[in-house]
């Protein structure tokens, strides 16, 4: 672990996780063997699987659950919020109290390329792929690759098996 990382005491860690610099971790959960690059923060309640890799300058928000051997590429962005506001309809600062989070899953063997956004309540199936520079706004079936803004399905993955997984 890298000397410039935060990790809150509420922060648990699985077996062999390799935190980089420059993280942010509270509150969340991180499997097994599993990689955080630089420039990363995991809130409260969010948690990651084994075996995944969690890539520099990736934010994952409160109510992100995602699974094992998953693959985040570089600056990708969760939300957990469909109409975020700072105030509240009296002017007064929004706390936990005046919103919901908004809960999303990435299934276990999927990838999502740099740069995407995901918007809140939406699963990536099993071993789908998000193209890099995608912005998801409804769930994704396992074994697809859909890309673009709004990212729309472009075709099944050919062939692929992980070992890890067993498909």
């Amino acid at each position: 672990m890298e000397t410039y990382a935060r990790i809150a005491p509420d922060v648990v860690l699985g077996k062999d996780v390799k935190i980089f610099g420059f993280v942010n971790l509270y509150g969340c959960r991180i499997g097994d063997r599993t990689k955080i690059g630089n420039f990363v923060e995991i809130q409260k309640n969010a948690e990651i699987g084994s075996d995944s890799k969690i890539s520099s300058h990736t934010f994952v928000c409160e109510g992100v659950s995602i699974g094992n051997g998953v693959f985040v590429g570089h600056s990708v962005t969760f939300t957990n919020d469909k109409y975020p506001r700072a105030i509240t309809a009296d002017g007064q600062l929004q706390t936990e109290a005046d919103w919901v989070v908004e809960k999303t899953r990435v299934d276990d063997g999927a990838s999502i390329g740099s740069g995407a956004t995901l918007l809140c309540g939406i699963t990536i199936g099993k071993e789908a792929i998000i193209g890099a520079g995608s912005v998801v706004t409804r769930s994704v079936p396992a074994g697809e690759i859909w890309a673009g803004n709004p990212a729309k399905f472009i075709r099944k993955v050919d062939g692929y098996a992980n070992p890890i997984l067993g498909s």
